[in-house]
């Protein structure tokens, strides 16, 4: 993965979460668990890649 794709990969999945922790009261109850673990894991993701990149 290039630098510029994972610059970009990092800050869309930033500002996800930020929109998703920031809008949590106006999801219905039963979608707020499957966005709050896809934003998790997302979230995760991200931070493994900017770790890899700095290792690679």
């Amino acid at each position: 993965m290039g630098n510029e794709s994972l610059a970009i990969f990092v800050v869309v999945v930033l500002c996800l979460g930020a929109v998703l922790i920031m809008g949590k009261d106006k999801v219905p109850p039963r979608l707020k668990r499957g966005m709050a673990l896809t934003a998790v894991i997302l979230i995760a993701l991200a931070f493994i890649f900017i770790i890899y990149s700095f290792l690679a």
